[in-house]
């Protein structure tokens, strides 16, 4: 019996090594990709604007897929699902590597995109199917959450040699060889599962729908500042996308099979931890948008010095996800992820000392408390989700965890882009209305508009960082709302007994 358990027990984690090895290469992809930009807009002579839409097209075809994929896995298999997604994203990255001009990227990215959504319900429903054990799947997801940050940080790593070596197709088509060992140790390791629920009715016309709108959303959170958030395809992006939300409510709130479940919304503890999960992803994503671009800018780095800052980040956030996950069933999750998020709002907070005289350690220092804060909670968000469900709907539920994260990185761009450009022509304005100029030469005045443009800038990053910090307390408050059905039933007991 012992050998029969022991054995179980290696197969368990061999299935979640499987999985990250799936999610690692999906996400290493998003941020290899960017450092092959360049390269690739000297190939088919493209415009920075006209490139952006390599990124835009995979981010719109990613949110969209998810729900998709998720509700498809309950109902069709989960591990046919996966491997599913891992072929497709395989068989598009070989055609991304031979690619011929912007409109082929573009196609192929998207491939790529629609089949990298297929992994992150899947692998987080086969894993929660596969640790039964609370703890053991808390230990689990925690592991399995570090594979993003540990892809954010080897994507850079990995492409800088690959693309002065071997030019830029390397990043794409180095996906083929690790694919195939993902392949076969999914078929080799990770065992069927689907709901009994199981229905041949899928709900296409809710599927649909929802794509629309989430392509015409974060489009719109994409592309904002490039074409003015007043302008009329974005208002009618958002408009459009409005409409869209309210057919796909329309539609699935009276579908048998529909692709997100609205009885989850009626879960308060359900919504808010995508209310936490939210806040969390758009802080995150936004300052890890924006510090590259101050290190460049004002500090003087270079992409590969910049890229190196993120390897403490990434060691942090590994920590985190693991030293949270040992706390489930010991405290209960809303405080873990209260904490987690305060804990990272102190660490955005840091980033208020940064000036043009700050040192790397001034960068490094604050990007590491705040990685460490929210890898706290990644496991305990996770867990919190899918423990307010049934089994049979986890991929679902998962999924719409997902898209949460995916728009909220995309609003977290948009948003703090939009409030930094803001910032700075009112600092502008500010500062030069309070200044005293008792020299009007040439020299001076360029001195003097230069030193105002720069202050107006850190103060606008400061700004930033104050506001991403006040969001990130009130998303400590929400969380403590959180209650997981496990914790509800312990409570109900311990009453019961007294």
């Amino acid at each position: 019996m012992e050998v029969i358990m022991s054995g179980y027990d290696r197969l368990k984690w061999m299935i979640l090594l499987t999985v990250i090895i799936g999610t690692f290469l999906g996400r290493m992809d998003q941020t290899i990709v960017s450092l092959a930009v360049p390269k690739i807009m000297d190939d088919f002579a493209i415009t920075t604007s006209d490139a952006g839409w390599i990124s835009t097209a995979y981010i719109l075809a990613n949110a969209v897929f998810v729900p998709i994929w998720g509700k498809l896995g309950d109902t069709r298999g989960r591990k046919r699902v996966y491997l599913w997604g891992f072929g497709i994203f395989i068989f598009g990255s070989i055609l991304a590597g031979f690619a011929w001009d912007l409109g082929s990227m573009i196609v192929f990215r998207v491939i790529q995109a629609i089949a990298s959504s297929a992994d992150y319900p899947t692998a987080m429903a086969i894993l929660t199917i596969t640790f039964s054990d609370r703890k053991e799947r808390g230990k689990a997801l925690g592991i399995w959450s570090s594979a993003f940050a540990a892809s954010a940080v080897f994507g850079p790593l990995i492409g800088g040699p690959l693309i002065d070596n071997f030019g830029w197709r390397s990043v794409f088509l180095i996906n083929l060889p690790i694919g195939i060992i993902g392949i076969i140790m999914a078929l080799t390791y990770i065992p069927e599962s689907m709901s009994d629920q199981r229905s041949e009715n899928f709900d296409w016309y809710g599927a649909s729908s929802l794509g629309v709108a989430l392509a015409l959303l974060v489009l719109g959170l994409d592309r904002g500042y490039d074409w003015g958030w007043t302008s009329l395809p974005i208002l009618l992006s958002f408009a459009l996308s409005g409409v869209f939300l309210y057919i796909f409510y329309l539609i699935d709130s009276r579908h048998p099979e529909p692709v997100i479940d609205f009885r989850y919304l009626r879960i308060p503890s359900f919504t808010h931890t995508l209310g936490n999960n939210f806040v969390v992803f758009m802080c995150m994503m936004g300052v890890i948008f924006l510090i590259p671009v101050f290190d460049q800018t004002f500090l003087g780095y270079t992409a590969t010095e910049t890229g190196l800052q993120f390897i403490p980040f990434a060691c942090f956030m590994i920590v985190g996800a693991l030293y949270g996950s040992s706390f489930i069933g010991k405290v209960q999750t809303r405080y873990v992820i209260a904490a987690s998020t305060l804990f990272a709002a102190f660490g955005i907070y840091l980033f208020t000392g940064l000036d043009p005289r700050s040192s790397t350690w001034d960068v490094i220092i604050p990007f590491s408390v705040m990685a460490l804060g929210m890898g706290l909670g990644m496991a305990q968000r996770t867990v919190a989700i899918t423990s307010l469900v049934p089994p049979e709907e986890i991929g679902s539920a998962s999924a719409v965890l997902a898209l949460v994260r995916n728009i909220a990185g995309a609003f977290g761009i948009a948003l703090f882009t939009t409030i930094l450009n803001n910032s700075i022509e009112d600092n502008v304005i500010d500062l030069s209305r309070y200044s005293s100029i008792y020299q009007h030469t040439p020299e001076v005045m360029k001195t003097v508009t230069g030193l105002i443009s720069l202050d107006a800038q850190i103060l606008a990053y400061h700004t930033i960082f104050i506001v991403a910090a006040i969001i990130l307390v009130g998303g400590s408050v929400l969380a403590l709302f959180i209650e997981s059905k496990e914790e509800k039933r312990s409570d109900q007991k311990v009453i019961v007994e007294i």
